[in-house]
């Protein structure tokens, strides 16, 4: 970092303070047995990576700002989704022009569980599908902070076409209201989507502490300050939030379903949603800001196109055996290249490393559609499976809020007694660690459902038609098993997305190129939508006498993504701190200082050479 040129095309970003900061993990592992200074820094050893407590370095007020930020727009997503199934499934209560049920069940369109299924499978789908096209524009063009202000937008105007599909002279028509719920949830996903990719690397960059060090803490104890700790525990209250708008939103839409009706549930998040574009504006001058540095996409494909094409062979164990082998990517740097370079290929080793290491990231993301399969029965058929059982006056959709509950309780534990407990005995939970404990609570949480819907049919009046069990005055009839037995599912869902949903966030971060982050944010997102292209195969199963299956295969599915997961990814976890420890690359895709940097949207223009000095 000390040649102008490396400077001078070096991205960088101006903090709270003024100052300017370089990238996550540019230090690398000085391999001697002695600490080695840098600046005010000292790196730890080999050696003292593997004996000394880890903790994390401060988080600025900025971050928590931005979190809010997120928290009003989950509260705006899982308040209006929360009353999606019975909005779907359920028929508008006799007399009613709103839906609410008051002492009975709340619903609007009378489409069925299979249908209610279906539309909410494709609602996340599409939602998870479109971070993909957010997460182009921030690096192409706009740059994060200014795709987060016109996404917000965007899903204003499908809150806004969701209320409308809602409102007494709409919802009397089915036809209608179904028509203009679906073009809403088309319209708020498209803005969901853009506003997911960019929001999760946003608040890990305000994160400046990005060097790991030495340092003494007031008790005389040699610690080391990790970044991917920092990065780790941002994360964790970044979590936090989301699940205390989920929580707020969920339970106050689901009771404004059941006493006012469908158009307040939808009316009272896009309100909350008003908050964030207005909080985001006043705080933009003390955030750290990148600015969009042009689409990497094409460069990475290409390299790694060069790669493949320089191990190919038509034997496919051959092929696999190149793929793997040591030194892989070594072939493709351009230091080693000469003068048979390529044109297009205007990086520095360093951004080599850095694609490998994100490629490797999408590697783990690829099991995460089996453990999203599971989570997605909380959206779903555990709503519908309540309805089946006593709720002593409690709406159906209210127990799923035990979700968020319990990770809002477990979040503090976790970070304030687990893991420095688990630290402080020297045990590394890495990443991976983390992910594939997730999948297995995951699993157990289906096993419970399992277990539930066997009594649910056992103790049903209408045995395994207990989704559509009436009387002779068409009143339900449900099991005679309390509908709080579902904590279980749901608690251990709860936990299994602080393991491995929270982790996610974290990989995608740090793994990364720098100028990537928002794209490979997208791909992991997007696991989420390849789940729910799996879910739409089992929504046969979503019906009576069927569910059994449904829950079975889910567990089945998740166990088996947990295990193989973590086979084909140990080899990665052994590479834990080599990885964080990577040089960053100074590579940009276009001229740092073109038009599209240098407008004002709060992005730091880089290649200023008076800046660059201040370094």
């Amino acid at each position: 970092m000390n040649a102008a040129s490396d400077l001078e095309t070096m991205e960088v970003a101006k903090a709270h303070d003024g100052k300017l900061h370089a990238p996550l993990n540019i230090v690398e592992s000085s391999g001697d047995t002695s600490a080695a200074q840098d600046g005010d820094f000292i790196h730890p050893t080999d050696e003292e990576r593997n004996t000394l407590r880890r903790v994390s370095g401060k988080i600025p007020w900025a971050a928590y700002t931005i979190a809010f930020v997120e928290l009003c727009e989950r509260f705006s997503y899982y308040g209006t989704t929360a009353v999606f199934v019975n909005f779907i499934q359920q028929p508008l209560p006799e007399g009613s022009t709103t839906g609410a049920g008051f002492s009975g069940q709340s619903g609007a369109l009378d489409m069925g569980q299979q249908a209610s299924t279906g539309l909410t499978t494709f609602n996340a789908f599409w939602a998870y599908i479109m971070p993909l096209a957010g997460a182009y524009m921030a690096d192409q063009y706009w740059g994060r902070f200014k795709t987060i202000q016109i996404s917000i937008g965007v899903a204003l105007v499908g809150h806004v076409i969701l209320i409308i599909s809602a409102i007494p002279q709409v919802i009397v028509n089915p036809k209608g209201s179904i028509a203009c719920f679906a073009i809403g949830i088309v319209i708020m996903g498209m803005g969901v989507g853009g506003f997911k990719s960019n929001i999760s690397p946003l608040i890990a960059e305000q994160c400046t502490e990005n060097v790991m060090h030495i340092k003494t803490t007031a008790k005389g104890e040699r610690v080391i300050m990790d970044p991917a700790v920092t990065v780790s525990r941002v994360y964790l209250y970044f979590y936090l939030m989301i699940n205390i708008g989920s929580l707020v939103g969920s339970i106050g839409m689901v009771y404004a379903e059941k006493y006012v009706g469908f158009w307040l549930s939808f009316l009272l998040p896009t309100l909350m949603l008003c908050l964030c574009p207005m909080v985001i504006f006043f705080c933009k001058n003390k955030y750290v800001l990148h600015p969009p540095t042009g689409s990497t996409l094409a460069s990475a494909y290409k390299l790694t196109s060069l790669a493949v094409k320089n191990q190919w062979s038509w034997n496919p164990s051959t092929f696999r055996k190149n793929m793997k082998r040591p030194g892989f990517w070594d072939t493709v740097k351009p230091s080693n290249l000469g003068s048979s370079k390529p044109a297009w290929m205007n990086f520095d080793d360093s951004w080599v490393e850095e694609v490998r290491r994100g490629l490797l990231a999408c590697k783990v993301f690829l099991w995460y559609p089996l453990y999203w399969l599971a989570y997605g029965q909380m959206t779903n058929n555990l709503t519908s499976q309540a309805a089946t059982m006593k709720l002593n006056g409690v709406p159906n959709d209210i127990v799923s809020n035990f979700n968020p509950l319990s990770i809002v309780i477990l979040i503090p534990i976790m970070d304030k007694l687990v893991y420095p407990g688990l630290r402080k005995m020297g045990f590394h939970y890495t990443p991976i660690k983390r992910i594939a404990t997730g999948f297995m609570l995951a699993a157990c949480a289906m096993v419970s459902a399992t277990v539930t819907q066997y009594y649910i049919y056992k103790m049903s009046p209408c045995g395994k038609s207990a989704n559509s069990c009436e009387d002779v005055n068409g009143d339900p009839m449900v099991a005679n098993i309390s509908v709080w037995v579902q904590l279980l599912p749901y608690g251990l869902i709860g936990f299994s997305e602080i393991m491995a949903s929270v982790t996610s966030l974290e990989y995608a971060f740090t793994k990364a190129p720098v100028n990537m982050r928002s794209m490979i944010q997208a791909v992991a997102l997007f696991m989420n939508a390849f789940s729910s292209a799996l879910a739409q195969a089992l929504v046969p199963l979503a019906e009576d006498p069927l569910l059994i299956w449904n829950y079975g295969v889910v567990a089945v599915l998740a166990a088996f993504g947990g295990v193989v997961f973590w086979l084909s990814n140990r080899k990665t976890d052994k590479e834990e701190d080599r990885l964080n420890l990577l040089p960053a690359s100074h590579y940009a895709a276009r001229a740092p200082n073109s038009d599209i940097e240098s407008q004002n949207d709060g992005s730091v223009v880089p290649g200023e050479k008076e800046q660059s000095e201040k370094l």
